[in-house]
């Protein structure tokens, strides 16, 4: 009897344990985004957490989508507490790269991936370690209605190819169609963003390139003054709608290129403000697409593309359970995901194992066929957050002349030297 006792009473410790084991392998993964509730990224965020809670029983993913305006506030709070999220949604360049000591080191955890990734650069530090695995390739593009080009006069089917024709198109444009050359937002300063790299793409050597991502390329060195300058004299050209600094780029901006009431808008190449979006309100064999040429080129040849890795999943160092993470964002790059990523919002995926074979937006193989012979650096990804912010600032003040592209470049300067001593 006692004999028995004892048996049933360890059975009885070791089912417990048995339970004790299976509840430490539950776990809640909290992923911060700004894009899981939207529609269109709806189902590629589905896919991921189906997959993944499906091949680990017990893990719930949860999704926090937070407001993208507040964002990096938001990210900087939970930072600073040590609590919060378990993966974070970062953008290449400064974004991840001056938070990487918040992240885990990936390059061991992500070695069976990284040939079939690409855009890594985007989110590694200054010795290349990586600490996020990019989703998507983000870049930039001129998109155009091609019934206003017809309004205008003009051949619907011929991109501008030089600063001259594109300076003609905006002209006719603007005498002959009665519409502005170009939508612009720029609440947040995000427009003079987007114009600074698109210049820049074609307007800066590969060489300017590197020395402005090392910061001994200024503000006031010729080749970044005359993107200043270029700005301005844009807008004193007419070529942008009125009240521009009051107007947000997300969506105001697109909404008001989709609806006709401008010609020309410097979109993304992926997820949102895109040729897919643009296609299917306008109707894809009415938009057409170019990268914006630069005023006095850098180099002969055709012109290029900006474009790197644009999002990607970062693993917080506060994370009590960052092995299960880091398998998580790994998740978010699987090519089954990404194939649904790419199809439902029409992102350019970082996996290099989805099928874009069955494209057939004339605009997106623009898009494409650049990618594969015409990239140049995005210039405001290599600059500080400082940096970054100050251009917004100073981008608005030269649209109400309350400074001058001299005092313009020289705050910047500033700018530049005191995040370069940090």
């Amino acid at each position: 009897m006692m004999k028995t006792r004892t048996i049933l009473l360890a059975a009885a410790a070791l089912a417990g344990l048995a339970t004790t084991a299976a509840r430490a392998e539950d776990a809640t993964l909290t992923v911060w985004d700004w894009k899981s509730g939207d529609p269109v990224t709806a189902p590629y965020y589905e896919k991921v957490k189906a997959d993944f809670e499906a091949a680990h029983p017990g893990v719930t993913v949860n999704y926090v989508m937070q407001p993208h305006d507040q964002y990096y506030t938001l990210l900087g709070t939970a930072i600073a507490a040590s609590r919060g999220p378990d993966l974070v949604l970062v953008h290449g360049g400064s974004q991840a790269k001056e938070r990487v000591g918040a992240f885990v080191k990936l390059d061991e955890a992500i070695a069976d991936i990284r040939n079939d990734v690409v855009g890594w650069g985007e989110f590694a530090d200054a010795a290349g370690a990586v600490y996020a695995v990019p989703l998507s390739i983000q870049g930039f593009m001129v998109y155009y209605n091609k019934d206003l080009y017809t309004k205008a006069g003009l051949d619907p089917e011929k991109a501008p190819a030089t600063w001259a024709e594109l300076e003609a198109n905006c002209a006719a444009i603007k005498e002959k169609a009665g519409v502005a050359c170009f939508a612009l937002g720029n609440k947040e300063g995000f427009g003079a963003d987007f114009f600074l790299s698109a210049l820049a793409a074609n307007g800066w050597t590969d060489a300017q390139q590197a020395d402005w991502a090392a910061g001994t390329l200024h503000w006031s060195d010729a080749p970044v003054k005359a993107v200043v300058a270029e700005w301005l004299e844009t807008w004193k050209t007419g070529w942008y709608s009125e009240g521009a600094n009051s107007t947000l780029k997300f969506m105001d901006e697109y909404e008001s290129f989709m609806r006709g009431e401008n010609a020309h808008t410097i979109g993304l190449i992926s997820d949102v403000a895109h040729w897919k979006q643009f296609d299917e309100f306008l109707g894809a064999d009415k938009v057409g697409a170019f990268p914006m040429p630069a005023p006095t080129p850098a180099a002969e040849g055709p012109v290029r593309m900006p474009f790197a890795g644009g999002i990607g999943y970062a693993v917080t160092r506060f994370s009590p359970h960052q092995d299960l993470a880091i398998a998580l964002a790994k998740s978010f790059a699987a090519p089954a995901a990404m194939q649904i990523f790419f199809e439902s919002a029409g992102a350019i995926p970082a996996s290099t194992k989805v099928d874009t074979s069955g494209l057939s937006s004339p605009s997106a193989k623009v898009v494409l066929a650049l990618l594969g012979c015409c990239g140049a650096s995005i210039a405001h990804n290599n600059m500080s957050t400082a940096e970054v912010e100050e251009w917004h600032r100073q981008s608005q003040l030269l649209f109400t002349g309350e400074t001058t592209v001299d005092g313009a470049v020289t705050r910047l300067d500033e700018v530049q030297a005191a995040a370069k001593k940090k």
